[in-house]
């Protein structure tokens, strides 16, 4: 009898706590919780659990960054990243945490967005210390001008394999953001597109950007503290890399793979005199990609 009594009890105690109603918790706890979720647990689950949880779910502390760049690198590129809808999804999400961020959103890691929600991003987010958004055909010039005004304060900005961005967006974000020290402006690889056939839309791939050098000489003259630069497949020649080491002098990291116009003697050439011991040692990386009768360079200086 006692046995089952007990039973009893506890049966009780556990049907009390299952029909307790999470919803009543505390908003601070609600966020102390949620904090501890991934980014993903949140959108997939908690955002959906009740009213109270996405109220929570749309916090400002919950939402000063946003990086989705791990769940990108761990999965294959898809031809249907390049789809309208899958554009059309990006940019609601980062739509919303521009909102939700009420001001303090300082970083953003995606792909494939438009203009459309880095317009938000420009008038919502002065706070932004890191922008980076590759792979995103459809963010233009005109809205790089608007990220410029809106968010000075940007340090790290990556627009790799973004073809309607050209040398006017790097002269403006440069002009206006005077603490950026990283800037990653890397192409896809022209040389042997193979690895790209089939994902991303040909008109794309033949849409490659010509005018390395005029993007060297608004690396140079807008953005003279860069520590990091990456130009990987950009079509520079010696006289953008001439431009770069004459205006970019506290440069500690260059990445220049696939630069199939910058050869070995050119870059001897920029290094002045004065310069080669610092040169000699730094770490230098011996050609990426080859091709018959022409080699391709790589150079890391790191101090």
């Amino acid at each position: 009898m006692d046995d089952e009594k007990e039973k009893g009890n506890k049966a009780t105690e556990s049907d009390r706590f299952a029909a307790a109603d999470w919803a009543e918790l505390t908003h601070e706890c609600l966020i102390n919780i949620l904090s501890r979720l991934s980014l993903e647990d949140r959108w997939r689950g908690a955002l959906r659990v009740c009213k109270a949880w996405h109220q929570a779910c749309k916090d400002p502390c919950l939402n000063s960054v946003l990086d989705l760049e791990y769940y990108f690198d761990s999965a294959s590129e898809l031809p249907r990243f390049w789809t309208t809808e899958f554009e059309r999804r990006i940019d609601n999400m980062l739509g919303s945490v521009a909102v939700w961020s009420a001001g303090y959103l300082t970083e953003i890691r995606v792909r494939h967005c438009s203009d459309r929600s880095l317009s938000l991003v420009a008038k919502r987010c002065p706070n932004l210390q890191v922008l980076c958004i590759k792979s995103c055909p459809h963010v233009t010039d005109e809205i790089m001008a608007e990220i410029a005004s809106g968010c000075p304060k940007i340090k790290k900005l990556d627009v790799s394999y973004c073809y309607e961005v050209s040398h006017k967006s790097l002269a403006i974000i440069g002009s206006h953001c005077p603490n950026l020290n990283v800037l990653k402006r890397n192409l896809m690889n022209w040389l042997d597109p193979s690895q790209h056939t089939g994902i991303v839309p040909d008109e794309y791939l033949n849409a490659c950007p010509q005018d390395g050098d005029s993007e060297a000489a608004a690396i140079s003259k807008f953005m003279p503290h860069l520590l990091h630069l990456e130009l990987r497949f950009s079509k520079l020649t010696a006289k953008g890399l001439t431009l770069i080491s004459e205006g970019c002098q506290d440069l500690e990291y260059v990445d220049l793979s696939g630069c199939a116009n910058v050869t070995s003697r050119d870059r001897k050439c920029v290094v002045k005199s004065e310069e080669f011991e610092k040169y000699q040692e730094a770490q230098l990386l011996y050609p990426k990609v080859c091709l018959p009768y022409r080699k391709i360079w790589s150079l890391e200086i790191i101090r």
